[in-house]
């Protein structure tokens, strides 16, 4: 109902005004701490934001606290999950509004969970909906260039992490960084009246390769790096750090493995170059002799149309053959979205002879599973583990990319 009102000539006017949005989205922030009477001062609530790796880190950290027999709730984009309950993040939200975060962490406080682990964004806190939560521990995973129409500028997507982690810091809350990401000198400045807490992936303990099979590549070891770090404060013994990081089977969507005989099949979330090139030379690293199959499309909707032509600019430096596909268009032109992505395909000097553009994603799908030798690895990037493909006037298609990975490699095998 609240949607439709807003669509309206008059009230979509007003909800443009900035200072009317800042009192709407307060309102709503304080308005739930108040109906559920301040949940967060009765739990340890752990926040972690970036631009990737923030679903990863909490589960992590939910796999250590579990080993060390704590009991967790869960916010993430992947799922919500409070003791031994889980389901799957419907919301259309990593970090959703309308009092959901402080229902969700009383409903924590009832189920006696001693921990309440939150994924945090910045349009999330552009919103403010990380106010009015005592946040115990917060962190910061990487920061790389998104939401940059959203924002402005880079420097004001920056803002935003800055601004959640020292609202959390100003509370007393220990601060990690990434002493490995370029960011680490800014935030470290920035935030020098708080507790900041530097953390690298240089020191990491002896782990088996099951772990690394799982969790790949140096980003990964910066994941286990914040996960081991924010544990070690909160005074979890190394043993169970270590049995937390040994026990984890891997996030849904998120450099998730299909099959890996005879040849591999992998469903990543990576929608920026930098999480682009990150999966890819992971995995290109590991198949000297095979080849890389990409599956690869980009949001609408004005979403951060710079990074087009730089994701097929990436594709292009890693990739043997190529699959454009439809992501989530929203208003946009789907094919347009397509050619942008092509555009920096062609600049690299790629051999056009390998690229193919199927809107249909599932025929994309099928093409690169039919297109797989044994010692190959095919890999779909953008939507992970989301349920809907977002298409114009807000429709949307049911999607599982797992399932249809699952279901295209089984007409392969008959």
């Amino acid at each position: 109902m609240l949607e439709k009102l807003k669509r309206l000539p008059i009230i979509s006017w007003v909800y443009r005004l900035p200072i009317f949005l800042r009192l709407y989205h307060i309102f709503f922030a304080v308005s739930g701490a108040l109906i559920y009477r301040f949940p967060s001062r009765k739990i340890k609530v752990i926040g972690v934001t970036g631009t990737k790796g923030k679903s990863t880190v909490l589960e992590i950290i939910n796999s250590i606290l579990e080993s060390a027999g704590k009991k967790t709730a869960l916010l993430t984009s992947v799922r919500v999950k409070i003791g031994e309950k889980s389901k799957k993040n419907m919301t259309g939200n990593t970090m959703p509004g309308r009092m959901f975060i402080q229902r969700f962490l009383r409903r924590a406080v009832s189920a006696d969970c001693e921990y309440a682990l939150i994924e945090s964004t910045s349009q999330g806190t552009v919103l403010y909906r990380h106010m009015f939560i005592n946040w115990a521990m917060v962190g910061i995973t990487n920061l790389h260039p998104e939401h940059i129409e959203s924002h402005g500028s880079f420097e004001k997507y920056r803002e935003a992490k800055l601004s959640f982690l020292n609202y959390a810091g100003m509370q007393g809350a220990p601060v990690f960084v990434n002493g490995d990401d370029p960011s680490a000198g800014f935030f470290e400045k920035e935030l020098k009246e708080n507790e900041v807490v530097v953390y690298n992936a240089e020191e990491l303990p002896e782990f088996t390769q099951e772990v690394y099979k799982i969790l790949p590549g140096k980003f990964s070891r910066e994941n286990i790096a914040l996960a081991i770090s924010i544990c070690r404060k909160l005074g979890i013994p190394e043993e169970k750090i270590i049995e937390g990081i040994e026990n984890f089977k891997g996030v849904p969507g998120r450099v998730e493995y299909v099959q890996r005989e005879p040849f591999a099949v992998v469903v990543d979330y990576a929608h920026t170059p930098d999480s682009l090139e990150a999966i890819y030379k992971t995995l290109k690293m590991g198949i000297p002799d095979g080849r890389l199959i990409c599956v690869l499309g980009s949001a609408g909707g004005g979403r951060d149309k710079w990074k087009r032509p730089m994701m097929g600019r990436v594709a292009a430096k890693y990739c043997d053959l190529i699959i454009l596909t439809d992501e989530d268009p929203y208003e946009e032109k789907p094919e347009r979205i397509l050619e942008e992505i092509e555009n920096g395909i062609r600049e690299a000097g790629y051999d056009m002879g390998n690229v193919f553009k199927i809107l249909d994603r599932r025929e994309a799908i099928a093409l690169a599973v039919r297109s797989a030798h044994p010692g190959d690895v095919v890999v779909s990037t953008g939507k992970g583990s989301e349920s809907w493909i977002h298409q114009s006037k807000d429709e949307k298609i049911a999607w599982d990319e797992r399932k249809v990975f699952e279901e295209e490699l089984e007409k392969v095998n008959l």
